[in-house]
């Protein structure tokens, strides 16, 4: 009766406690490997709108693009690969591709393109990959990695070829495409404005919007105490997920199917700011709003700890780095900083059944 409940799969939340003042903290190395974002929320404790600094971090978020129709291939040409991709920080992903049943392709900043395809797709193309991890008993989807940063891919050899001819006229994939660049200059600059007015391209700015909560019931936080006198991080960090749903979290045990009671210990937040940004977010961007979010407690504040999460796309090929991720049921991709004034933080790091661990 019970032997299917071993077959569940597990969910992977890695938890980590440090300081932003350790020099061994990774946190600037964790954001930086999580590359494709799609939204951002803070969460301010006894804060009734949204501080200036804040403000000014989220109106800054770099634009990104829209473009329609775009062959694989054209991110690889020679010349837009030595002076833009090549330059580092351009992030590309397709747009409305599901990863666990359509072809789905990614360019790392690092200059990696990534392409997660079907079987047929695979054979066709006949460039080297590895059977997805997510496959069930036999292999229906393939991961193609082409590392533009290696010597022998060097536009005009042999490798560099084969692969152009392989995107170009065995396959010819295409996909519509969100496309940011976090900084550029000189003669990249002005490529990249060539290269978009090519196609069907729109500019998009990431969008905010603020909303106060009020009398909600809190998990008690201090990350000095343990046990008992402190919220787990676990608990923490369902509360959080349940505050950002707008989840009621003072039910009580009742006739429903489901409640939920925010953990205990537990206080008495008088109201709360949820400031909340969507977009193709650059983790370079994420980063300066960390940074900002760190100067909150250079003033005295009513509250010694905020929160920020940032959620991946679901259909990313990736999570952070190069690993591969996988949909499943709900495409969990995400990771939530809590900091407190002393310049201590949580660091929560999740993905949903089978993708690999988080770093």
């Amino acid at each position: 009766m019970f032997t299917n409940l071993e077959k569940c799969p597990r969910n992977l939340l890695i938890c980590e406690k440090s300081s932003f003042l350790n020099e061994k903290s990774r946190h600037a190395q964790h954001v930086a490997k999580h590359f494709f974002n799609y939204k951002v929320s803070v969460l301010i404790p006894e804060c009734g709108i949204v501080p200036s600094g804040l403000r000014s971090v989220v109106s800054g978020f770099s634009k990104y693009y829209l473009l329609r129709n775009l062959p694989v291939y054209k991110l690889l040409e020679e010349e837009f690969l030595e002076k833009v991709v090549k330059k580092g920080c351009l992030y590309a992903l397709s747009y409305k591709t599901r990863i666990d049943q359509d072809n789905t392709f990614a360019l790392l900043p690092t200059g990696q393109v990534i392409l997660s395809v079907d079987k047929d797709t695979y054979e066709e193309l006949g460039l080297e990959g590895k059977a997805s991890q997510y496959n069930h008993r036999q292999p229906m989807r393939y991961v193609v990695t082409i590392d533009m940063t290696d010597k022998s891919l060097a536009p005009g050899g042999k490798r560099y070829k084969r692969v152009m001819w392989a995107l170009q006229e065995k396959v010819q994939l295409t996909s519509d495409f969100l496309l940011a660049r976090y900084s550029i200059g000189g003669d990249g600059e002005a490529l990249l404005q060539t290269f978009l007015s090519q196609y069907s391209c729109k500019e998009l700015k990431p969008s905010v919007s603020t909303q106060t909560l009020r009398d909600l019931p809190c998990p008690s936080l201090d990350p000095s105490l343990r046990g008992t006198q402190s919220c787990d991080p676990q608990q923490f960090l369902e509360w959080l997920g349940a505050v950002s749903m707008d989840i009621r979290c003072n039910n009580e045990a009742a006739s429903f199917v489901s409640t939920y009671c925010c953990p205990e210990p537990q206080g008495s937040i008088s109201q709360a700011l949820l400031c909340t940004t969507t977009g193709l977010l650059l983790p370079e961007d994420i980063h300066f709003l960390l940074e900002e979010l760190r100067r909150y407690f250079d003033e005295p504040r009513f509250t010694s700890w905020l929160s920020v999460t940032v959620h991946g796309f679901a259909d990313s090929p990736i999570s952070w780095g190069s690993t591969e991720h996988g949909f499943h049921k709900g495409g969990e991709n995400f990771y939530t900083f809590v900091l407190f004034k002393n310049q201590d933080y949580w660091l929560h790091m999740a993905t949903g059944a089978n993708d690999g661990c988080p770093p």
